[in-house]
């Protein structure tokens, strides 16, 4: 169903019309600070003084933030700028969910969706919201309102901070989407509850935890220039458990040659215990600062679970020259959006792109991961931003929250594998069933899971024999009638962990083995997957045929997804060996092709 509000709003329109003459109609504004933007700070952050902007109070009740991969009800954009980039979301995000799209003319924007660029003519316009209102930009990840829910899952509301730009309009279009959709907004964005904060700048883990560069330190501090209130470190950590229900907020240290200071350039959040990590070589661009703070946290921070995060690294990608930032924009494939069964991520060259594309899809089974490419005729990636910069979703009103710890791999065979999830829903959790197979072509089994308790459910896989593959996910029903699976997209998506040959656990003095190696032949990023115990210490390198060292390419622990990476656009064509070697000095080799 097409629908279209129509807002409007005056806000201090003079001093603000600098703004729409600073950039051309494709590149819109930066997603930086424009020098031309910075006399208007000043006039911008004295216009909130006195002005009444959705509820200033904190919630009188708990609240949890919503994770990225939670059900949505509807993906908002801005008409503003990449057009072509937008319709492409639109495009893949239209069968999801309902897609809000805020533009100045409802007209423009569906001759441009109904033409020929990018993809054809969409004809079919159903589930697309236009609501006309004032846009300054494209960047409604970081001026948009966040979802929370009252008490884990009882109403759907949304909370919005003052955004760290003098571009009123963007600043008010959470309120303008909060009336659209009936959805009452609370406000950081007056003294003595005033917060600066972005939305690429924050990932939570829809439990209490949340991450963000130190940039949400600065800018509510003396040296911010948009805050009304000085807060130190336990201030803002106050503000976000007030108004988010966040009660673990850890801060990293802002990477040197992200211009704007955003996490969601190099990681994101996959589940409540899996961290993807964009990784640059060894030595090069932000490495030493990401590899820093990742690292911190794999020794200081846990998940909700209590046990150390999984690590995924995912490729950062060099620009057609070969360099990175500085002297390169920056290039992620972790600027990704979740929009329930598709993650739309941003991709910039095919050499690149299938390694970039695969980790993710092995990462995510079941989902349908969809590449928009940001880095040639719509080069959005130039203003340091992509696909979760310009998209923010909304959840659904009536949610079915299920978290659930996966099994670990294990030597055992004897013992049947206990599997208990996290299921509420505000009108109670009726009946649940857990789903297993060792094949995924011969269907699933089910077993009801048994309530325990305070929001656990609990059911067993029976014990299977070593060399099983195990894959499994849970369902539940409301008492309302909602059933919600986990993975969002089971039976399509699991979970699996494997039963390993109890002689296995012995350490086996040849070390590691190089189980995988793609794409084989490569002209630019090689992915190795080595088979053996995450932590022990490895040596990887490529030598020519005559056994002469050409790359060194790792020496240090095996990384606890086993992956490890090398860029190889710099070689010449020749084919090469690739050696792996233990600490025992036994090695393994496999011929690679340049």
């Amino acid at each position: 169903m097409l629908r279209l509000f129509i807002l409007r709003t005056v806000f201090f329109l003079a001093p603000f019309t600098v703004l729409f003459t600073t950039s051309s109609a494709q590149d819109g504004l930066p997603h930086q600070l424009s020098p031309q933007e910075r006399e208007l700070i000043p006039a911008y952050r004295a216009s909130r003084a006195g002005a009444t902007r959705g509820i200033s109070t904190p919630p009188p009740f708990p609240v949890r933030t919503m994770a990225e991969w939670e059900e949505v009800q509807s993906v908002v954009i801005t008409w503003a700028s990449y057009p072509g980039i937008l319709k492409q979301i639109v495009r893949y995000a239209q069968p999801e969910c309902e897609v809000i799209i805020a533009c100045e003319d409802q007209a423009e924007v569906i001759d441009y969706l109904q033409g020929p660029d990018f993809g054809g003519p969409m004809t079919d316009l159903a589930g697309i919201t236009f609501l006309e209102a004032p846009i300054n930009s494209i960047w409604a990840r970081d001026y948009m309102a966040e979802t929370i829910y009252r008490n884990e899952v009882d109403s759907l509301l949304m909370l919005d901070w003052i955004y760290n730009r003098p571009r009123p309009d963007d600043d008010l279009l959470s309120d303008a989407v909060g009336a659209a959709k009936d959805i009452a907004v609370y406000s950081t964005t007056q003294a003595p509850y005033d917060l600066v904060h972005t939305g690429g700048n924050f990932m939570c883990d829809g439990a209490g935890t949340a991450f963000s560069s130190e940039l949400v330190l600065e800018e509510n501090s003396a040296a911010g220039e948009f805050n009304q209130t000085v807060r130190d470190e336990a201030g803002v950590d106050g503000m976000m458990q007030q108004f988010m229900g966040i009660t673990n907020y850890i801060k990293m240290t802002a990477l040197p040659y992200d211009g704007i200071h955003h996490i969601d350039m190099h990681m994101k959040l996959l589940d409540e215990e899996t961290l993807l990590v964009g990784e640059f070589p060894v030595g090069v661009s932000d490495g030493p600062q990401l590899e820093e703070n990742i690292q911190a946290i794999m020794a200081n921070e846990t998940s909700t679970y209590g046990d150390p995060y999984r690590l995924i690294r995912i490729p950062m990608p060099p620009s057609t020259n070969g360099s990175f930032p500085p002297d390169a924009s920056y290039r992620t494939y972790a600027n990704n959006v979740f929009l329930n069964g598709t993650v739309l991520v941003p991709t910039y060259r095919t050499e690149y792109d299938t390694t970039g594309l695969r980790i993710l899809r092995e990462s995510l089974p079941g989902y349908n991961v969809i590449g928009i490419d940001c880095d040639s005729e719509q080069n959005i990636i130039q203003q340091s931003g992509a696909i979760h910069c310009i998209t923010k979703t909304i959840g659904v009103a009536d949610p079915l929250l299920i978290r659930h710890q996966r099994l670990a791999d294990t030597y055992d065979a004897a013992n049947d594998y206990v599997v208990t999830a996290y299921m509420v829903h505000r009108s109670g959790i009726a009946s649940a069933q857990l789903y297993w197979t060792t094949d995924t072509a011969d269907g699933f089994a089910s077993v009801p899971m048994v309530d325990q308790g305070n929001g656990n459910w609990s059911a067993a896989i029976p014990a299977q024999p070593a060399y099983s593959n195990v894959f499994y996910y849970v369902e539940a029903t409301a008492n309302n009638g909602k059933v919600q699976v986990r993975p969002l997209v089971a039976p399509e998506g699991w979970w699996r962990f494997r039963v390993l040959d109890v002689s296995a656990s012995v350490p086996d003095v040849a070390g590691p083995v190089i189980a995988e190696v793609y794409p084989n032949p490569t002209s630019s990023i090689l992915v190795i997957t080595l088979e053996g115990t995450a932590n022990e210490t490895v040596e990887v390198e490529l030598t020519d045929v005559l056994g002469r060292t050409v790359m060194p390419i790792h020496r240090g622990a095996l990384p606890a997804d086993h992956r490890i990476f090398a860029d190889l656009s710099t070689l010449a064509e020749a084919p090469y060996l690739l050696v792996v070697r233990s600490a025992h000095g036994r090695s393994t080799t496999r011929i690679i092709k340049r």
